[in-house]
């Protein structure tokens, strides 16, 4: 059991196959060292956590709590993407946050929180990312996070 595995073992996190794309798109790219993971959505088993506007419909723990799930199946996608050995990744490099959000919501950051903090517990120092968390209108699915990232991997498997 890798590192990684530990960690998320021990967060009581069991990574979710991977969710099929709900459009024309990959879930994955990867490019030489890099993997490119399509935006993802706070579901579980299928189904959508919360849905609506942070500062509206959804308060913003439970949009914390979104960003968080959106975080666990970016790692499901990323898990498929380095052959099912999470310790290939050498860094997270960058992750992009949308935040459906109300029209006097302006805490996107604290949402996003919730899927950097997660992937600091687990990754720990590879974790540390730039990102952005960016407010809008409307997401698919009336979802209120989606979140999608770049990740640099480990040519060898092993760090």
């Amino acid at each position: 059991m890798s590192s990684i595995d530990k960690r998320l073992q021990d967060l009581g996190i069991e990574l979710p196959l991977p969710a099929t794309p709900v459009a024309s798109y990959a879930p994955f790219i990867v490019v030489g060292d890099f993997v490119y993971v399509s935006g993802q959505l706070p579901l579980s088993r299928g189904k959508m956590t919360a849905r609506g506007r942070v500062g509206e419909e959804v308060g913003i723990e439970e949009g914390v709590r979104a960003a968080a799930l959106c975080a666990v199946n970016l790692m499901a996608q990323l898990k498929v993407a380095c052959g099912g050995n999470l310790a290939r990744v050498r860094s997270i490099v960058r992750l992009g946050g949308f935040i459906a959000s109300g029209k006097e919501f302006f805490d996107q950051p604290v949402v996003m929180n919730g899927a950097s903090d997660l992937f600091l517990s687990v990754f720990g120092e590879v974790g540390k990312h730039s990102r952005t968390a960016v407010g809008v209108s409307v997401l698919p699915l009336n979802a209120p996070v989606e979140v999608d990232a770049i990740v640099r991997l480990d040519r060898n498997g092993e760090r």
